[in-house]
């Protein structure tokens, strides 16, 4: 919707506003011709208004990614034409009017749509003549949409509530709120773990199986497991299966049409005895110990392919399939494995981890004009570039030479309502940084010269095809093929690869996206190394593409899909929705390629805050850093996870062996992550650092808001969206007490 002469001359029908403190999402302008009517509903609240020519009103073409904190989102609802002086008389209407709405049962497939349709009845339950219906989103924003009209599409499973408006002449518009549930489709696919293709007769295995649909969301229902030969292994509908006698046996897992299968062997020769390596360990809590357990014959001959159920005691750790065993307290574990009949144990004895570390806050910049965005180093580490948003339209430069007493050396306004991200290249002679909410609707990435990074100087600018909002750009360079600029379409969702070889004529050489309807299409956040791409897909989860790793085939001008990894968004944040309703935002929002691991975290706000409350208590983000194994890439798995008690996880930031994160109103966060990671790092003791990065005299009083960090020579840069950039450093741990 451009804020153009000719579009003023058109009247507009104004979309959902979604008012942020901490995101700003693209704005539109909408323009009157003549006297109109305004009205406003917010809640069950509604405010009626004239207004004239040449009145713009600001709204957002697209709802921001983080729900109000500090009121409830507004909805405008534009009525007819009404004469200025005089209004129309109102319709009479017998008795209390209410709206019915259909169809009753207000569910869709995911990636599908469904037509809401609704009038307004009298008490006598006439339809009321004269009334301007209107259906807008009022949150599940990113995993659908919904038209003036009523007609909804799905692009992702969640609830979508959405408010229902029936504006009479003269008379208070009536509101409701209703709810579509998304939810997938009949089951395409199912998935079998673990895999156990060889049980000793007497061993007892449970079968896992989880049944996915057209589009790889996974389906509540558990599907039904039977065996080929009962005689030889019989299985419950849940997947307990019990060797009986020696043989072949298919086990077949079916949810609806979609079916998969085991073949299971039972081999003739009886297991007499069980060899559990090691017998004993000793290490740290969060250090994974590998278990083998190997089964032999009375003549002390190896059964081969057999795999035992595991168990240990105490129960404060996690022991997988394959036996990787890992505690979270210390003290000793005993380790269990069984094959039925027959068993071994092993003792373990673990010690504190004991990596945590005092830290001090060595210099700060207060910013509170606007909220601060991201923060980036250039290379030479004497100068820093922080972004601003809610509104913001000016990047800083900050001379950092002296981390004690960072000062501005410069500023660079834009035409823009927040700068989101900034990255320079890697011998820092340009920068790039991103636009979001232009005036002119040309939004896209600006280049700049760093001949003085002191003083940044606009070169050009990138906005073909990406005018919508760019979120989040990365800069990387390959030998092969030379700089390129790495971009999140806020519009479409689609990932766009800008040739930057010549920063003064950038050019779009590629162009990316996901195979799903554009409804509950978003892309947050990009990450490349050694030439592969690790996209934030929001509803889709990780994908990693080649954009010139080879491992596909892929080049900067043709990405190539590598591997996805998919997971359950509802399910995860359950307790989400039921502390502040459907419609709550969440998402895949970061990647961190490091090792044979990618961290991802997930952004994720309540639909409301805590009624009553404002400010710092009214409320909270979540959210679940996940870490994704793709030592094998074709089949990326979830091995850990760290989850704050209070706060959410925003941007990471790794080096060595240790990462860092901003935790939202959690504060700053370091982690140790050496060594092989599984389960819960939280309870495993591996936090080295937390500053609660909040101030009494920030954007909001007395608040944190941790955005992200970037560290350099052991000094942590630490960017919080209520106050600044903080300067801090983790000082050598301390020797304790025994």
């Amino acid at each position: 919707m451009a804020g153009t002469a000719a579009a003023a001359a058109r009247p507009r029908t104004p979309r959902s506003v979604v008012r942020s403190p901490l995101h700003r999402a693209p704005i539109a302008s909408v323009f009157t011709n003549g006297p109109r009517r305004l009205t406003a509903v917010c809640g069950s609240t509604t405010h009626a208004f004239p207004y004239h020519d040449s009145t713009a009103m600001r709204v957002p073409s697209r709802p921001s990614m983080v729900p109000l904190l500090r009121g409830a989102p507004v909805l405008l609802a534009l009525a007819g034409a009404l004469p200025a002086q005089s209004a129309p008389e109102p319709p009479v209407i017998s008795g209390t009017p209410r709206l019915e709405i259909l169809p009753a049962q207000r569910v869709v497939r995911a990636r599908d749509t469904l037509r809401l349709r609704a009038r307004l009845l009298d008490g006598d339950g006439r339809e009321v003549p004269g009334v301007t219906i209107r259906f807008f989103p009022a949150g599940g924003y990113f995993e659908g949409s919904v038209e003036p009209d009523g007609l909804v599409s799905s692009g992702s499973t969640g609830t979508m509530p959405i408010t229902v408006s029936a504006v009479i002449p003269g008379r208070r518009p009536i509101v409701e709120k209703v709810e579509v549930r998304m939810v997938p489709g009949p089951a395409r696919r199912v998935a079998i773990a673990p895999e156990a293709t060889v049980l000793a007769v007497g061993q007892r295995f449970r079968y896992g199986a989880t049944a996915y649909d057209d589009g790889g969301d996974r389906r509540a229902d558990a599907p039904a497991w039977t065996s080929s030969n009962p005689a030889v292994v019989r299985v419950t509908a849940q997947g307990l299966a019990t060797a009986v006698a020696p043989g072949t046996a298919t086990l077949t897992a079916t949810a609806g049409p979609a079916k998969q299968t085991i073949t299971v062997r039972v081999p003739s020769a009886r297991i007499a005895s069980v060899e559990l390596t090691p017998s004993t360990a000793e290490a740290r809590t969060g250090d994974v110990i590998r278990f083998k357990a190997v089964a032999k014959d009375a003549r002390g001959a190896v059964i081969a392919g057999v795999r035992p159920s595991w168990s240990f005691s105490p129960g404060e750790g996690t022991i997988d399939a394959d036996g990787a065993f890992v505690g979270y307290v210390q003290g000793s574990y005993t380790v269990s494995a069984n094959f039925g009949g027959a068993g071994a144990e092993a003792t373990v004895t673990l010690a504190a981890r004991d990596v945590r570390r005092p830290v001090e806050v060595i210099g700060r910049l207060p910013r509170t004009r606007f909220t601060t965005e991201e923060v980036w180093l250039h290379p030479n580490g004497r100068y820093a570039y922080l972004g601003s948003g809610s509104g913001g339209d000016v990047f800083y430069t900050v001379d950092i030479s002296d981390p004690a007493k960072p000062v501005v050396t410069d500023s660079m306004v834009l035409n823009t309502r927040r700068v989101n991200d900034l990255m320079t290249t890697a011998d820092g002679k340009w920068l790039v940084s991103t636009r979001e909410g232009a005036s002119d609707r040309k939004n896209g990435i600006v280049i700049s010269s760093l001949e003085d990074p002191a003083h940044p100087k606009k070169v050009a600018e990138f906005t073909d095809g990406v005018t919508a909002g760019v979120h989040s750009a990365f800069v990387y360079t390959q030998p092969r093929f030379g700089t390129h600029v790495y971009l999140t379409n806020d519009g479409t969702g689609a990932f766009h690869i800008v040739d930057l070889n010549d920063p003064y004529h950038p050019k779009q050489v590629a162009e990316w996206r996901t195979p799903r309807p554009d409804a509950g299409r978003t892309l947050h956040d990009v990450d490349v190394q050694d030439g592969l791409a690790y996209l934030s897909y929001w509803n889709d989860g990780l994908v990693i593409l080649d954009v010139g790793n080879g491992i596909k085939g892929g080049t900067p001008s043709n990405p190539v899909l590598v591997s996805q990894y998919k997971y359950d968004l509802n399910d995860l944040y359950r307790q989400v929705e039921a502390a502040g309703g459907p419609g709550f935002i969440r998402g895949t929002h970061t990647a961190w390629r490091h090792r044979n691991y990618v961290f991802i975290a997930d952004e994720v706000f309540p639909a409301s805050g805590v009624q009553g409350a404002k400010d710092a208590s009214a409320g909270r983000a979540y959210g679940r850093l996940q870490v994704i194994d793709i030592s094998d890439m074709d089949k990326p798995k979830s091995v850990a996870w760290y989850e704050p008690e209070f706060g959410g996880v925003h941007n990471i930031w790794v080096a060595g062996d240790t990462l860092y994160m901003g935790a939202y109103n959690g504060g700053f966060r370091a982690f140790d992550v050496s060594g092989e990671l599984r389960g819960d790092l939280r309870a495993q003791q591996r936090e080295m650092v937390h500053l609660n990065t909040a101030d009494l005299n920030g954007y909001v009083k007395n608040a944190a808001m941790t955005w992200g960090v970037v560290v350099r020579d052991g000094v942590m840069y630490v960017n919080d969206m209520y106050n600044g950039l903080w300067i801090a450093r983790m000082k050598p741990k301390r020797e304790l007490t025994p």
